[in-house]
């Protein structure tokens, strides 16, 4: 038998669904992306590059609605993810004025040392940057060793980062602290507390706020359970108003 060396450098490059050419053009340059190739007659097809990698766009099967976001994905496996959400979110800003955040096209929120975050398009392609050091023995069910509220929190970071499912998170963490908040540690308390107000502001519910922003005030928390509260969340600007001082 004949033995063929096959060199072990290839390239593989993510052939995505596009909705709308004009805005799926606009949304990559306006992050950075050179496009490499544009052509939408007599077929659409799309190359765009940033960094090290690229992604190519074809036209999408009659009747796909991006807002199903069920076209299609592909993963990035980088060093470390920070630095990418960082330069993403600073593009929006400079774009669009704000980090998008909700509907199409958006980039999920970026909790400090998480190791996933997924950027999706406006043709409901999701593009999952992730660490390469991810561990892989992550239970993405939540894990089995933890028990009341412990493992309500470690369900809901599941449902936000991996699963994308802020409604499900929500739901969790909700009926979660009613079960099993009274039993827990001040901080598990305060950390439930303050993913339900990011929560209730990413899904624009902000009527509770409020009312867990006077429970989180009332629990009595060490400096260095502030500090693990705050970097719980993405955006420690929401908690300003309601996190308690340390205690002296």
């Amino acid at each position: 038998m004949t033995e063929h060396h096959v060199p072990p450098n290839e390239t593989v490059v993510p052939l995505l669904h596009c909705v709308s050419a004009e805005e799926t053009l606009a949304f990559w340059r306006a992050l950075g992306f050179t496009v490499t190739y544009e052509q939408t007659r007599p077929y659409l097809y799309l190359a765009f590059r940033w960094s090290g990698f690229d992604l190519h766009y074809g036209g999408a099967p009659a009747g796909v609605d991006p807002s199903a976001e069920s076209t299609g994905g592909c993963l990035v496996m980088v060093d470390a993810v920070a630095p990418y959400h960082a330069a993403f979110s600073e593009a929006m800003r400079r774009a669009y004025g704000r980090v998008l955040a909700k509907g199409q096209p958006r980039i999920t929120r970026y909790r400090p040392g998480a190791s996933r975050f997924t950027l999706i398009d406006p043709s409901g392609n999701s593009i999952v940057f992730i660490q390469r050091d991810e561990p892989m023995e992550l239970e993405y069910g939540g894990s089995k060793r933890l028990t009341g509220l412990t493992k309500v929190l470690d369900n809901a970071r599941i449902l936000r980062e991996f699963k994308d499912d802020d409604r499900a998170a929500f739901r969790a963490l909700n009926s979660g602290l009613r079960r099993h908040g009274a039993a827990a540690p001040a901080v598990e308390q305060a950390l439930a507390l303050a993913a339900l107000i990011e929560l209730s502001v990413a899904l624009a519910e902000p009527e509770r706020v409020p009312e867990w922003g006077d429970r989180l005030r009332a629990l009595p928390l060490t400096a260095a359970e502030r500090e693990q509260v705050t970097l719980g969340v993405a955006d420690p600007t929401l908690l300003t108003p309601w996190l308690p001082a340390a205690d002296a």
